[in-house]
């Protein structure tokens, strides 16, 4: 379904694929996670966190997870001493892609504006 379907017609907007969409990429850290995963996986967690800087390690962990448990993110733990945990896209979050592509395209476009 468009947007234009929807005209006139929301009353709450976590009832549109729009609300459910928001829902599971908002936020200020899950995009740039998943961006960094799409140019880097597998990742391991540190390595993740060096690369976005300002996250704290426990707000991190907290988006792993929900972005794990809404399924565009897999866990993979090795079972070794210390313990290796790597971070990679689903299948799920590989459709994304395309948006996030077109997101970039619209920054070239208008970041000097």
């Amino acid at each position: 379904m468009s947007m234009a379907e929807y005209k006139g017609k929301v009353r709450n907007i976590q009832d549109t694929p729009f609300g459910y969409t928001m829902s599971v990429i908002g936020g200020k850290w899950k995009m740039v996670i998943i961006y960094l995963l799409a140019e880097n996986q597998p990742i391991r967690f540190n390595d993740l966190k060096r690369q976005i800087g300002a996250i704290t390690f426990k707000m991190l962990s907290s988006q792993l997870k929900e972005l794990e448990a809404d399924g565009l993110v897999k866990r993979k733990e090795y079972p070794q001493v210390p313990p290796k945990v790597e971070y990679s896209l689903t299948d799920k979050a590989e459709t994304l892609l395309p948006v996030l592509e077109k997101l970039c395209e619209w920054g070239v476009k208008n970041q000097n504006n």
